[in-house]
């Protein structure tokens, strides 16, 4: 049988940096356009970080850092087999549009979320519209998230949003600290809908955006919707794919 071609990436943290060692040593490291899987030795941020550089490559990543929700457990033994045996997950970004207060135009991908967070002393005032209807004339809050399934057990879930299940072809949409309407607790969107959020009072009130960590200040609207054409190829060992973690992660 033909050795697997393994690309081995690390955090840089001492303990990630020990295991790639290890495993270059005994797995070789091939070259990113020889290699058929990535493996990433870290925790999320850096399944995230890898994501975000667009390799077509599938990945697998083995936990280093501390949850670790991405990853599979680290174990230097029988590690082709465990990728060949591996289950597929693909997981499609959203796509964030904004536009700043200088007029300049900002494009990034979330795998997680694209969160509208306040950037002042005062609450954001947010207008909500989806597929270009008017749903909320106006949200009083400290933010506003929006998760794909993949990223609900992130921040989203911190915020009191919903677990979406893998595959389940929708979007979370979930307030910060909302003021008013105070009883409003988000949205269950479709996956395909066109999300766009527009800053009331901006020089007053002003609000960021941020996909995946990747911040724009001083945003005046922002549109978001589902990057069908952008796949992202995770891999699990059987039995502890997403869909078993989103699972356990609401009896926990």
């Amino acid at each position: 049988m033909a050795r697997m071609k393994m690309h081995f990436i690390s955090s840089g943290t001492e303990t990630s940096d020990a295991a790639l060692r290890v495993l270059q040593g005994r797995y070789g490291q091939s070259g990113l356009d020889q290699a058929q899987v990535i493996v990433a030795l870290g925790g999320d941020g850096l399944m995230l970080n890898v994501m975000h550089r667009g390799h077509d490559l599938p990945v697998y990543g083995m936990n280093r850092g501390t949850i670790g929700f991405l990853m599979n457990e680290y174990d230097v033994t029988g590690l082709p087999e465990r990728i060949a045996a591996a289950e597929e997950t693909v997981i499609n970004p959203l796509a964030m549009t904004a536009e700043a207060a200088t007029g300049e135009i900002y494009r990034g991908l979330a795998i997680n979320e694209v969160s509208m967070l306040r950037a002042g002393s005062q609450a954001a005032r947010l207008k909500i519209s989806i597929d270009g209807r008017v749903r909320l004339e106006e949200l009083v809050c400290d933010g506003l998230i929006l998760s794909t399934p993949a990223g609900s057990t992130a921040y989203n879930y911190s915020a009191n949003g919903p677990i979406l299940p893998i595959g389940s072809d929708v979007l979370a949409l979930t307030p910060i600290a909302a003021f008013r309407p105070r009883r409003w607790r988000g949205a269950i969107l479709p996956k395909g809908a066109v999300v766009r959020f527009d800053v009331l009072q901006p020089d007053k009130r002003p609000v960021m955006a941020d996909a995946d960590s990747r911040g724009v200040s001083s945003v005046r609207w922002v549109e978001v919707r589902s990057d069908e054409a952008t796949r992202h190829r995770l891999l699990f060992d059987p039995g502890h794919g997403l869909e078993e973690r989103l699972t356990r992660e609401q009896f926990v």
